[in-house]
């Protein structure tokens, strides 16, 4: 089954629709089940991508060892906040997969019923 392109509107209403606090509760409860399989899914993927590892050591490495205080804070700061969007970023991708086969999967259960 090929996968549908959305639109920019569908896009921004999907997201719109995330403001609502009954269906971000039904989120956190499905994704707090699941956080022990997703964690690891997410290391992974991170790992793979080459995220981490030499890279992610030089800059930790770096920030760290920066002599003047305001400016050290500001490098951890800053790579806090890279890797938090990056973990955002590829975690969205993991959630987008997930929905995705758990769909595929309701619709195979429901065919074969």
């Amino acid at each position: 089954m090929a996968e549908r392109a959305y639109t920019d509107a569908e896009l921004e209403a999907a997201v719109a629709s995330l403001e609502d606090a009954e269906r971000m509760r039904d989120a956190q409860e499905l994704v707090a089940r699941a956080a022990p399989q997703l964690q690891r899914v997410l290391n992974a993927a991170l790992s793979d991508g080459g995220w981490f590892g030499e890279i992610h050591d030089q800059a930790v490495h770096s920030a760290a060892g920066t002599e003047d205080l305001a400016e050290r804070k500001l490098a951890i700061s800053t790579l806090v906040a890279e890797e938090t969007r990056l973990g955002m970023l590829v975690g969205v991708a993991v959630g987008f997969q997930l929905a995705k086969t758990l769909q595929a999967d309701d619709t195979t259960t429901s065919k074969g019923e």
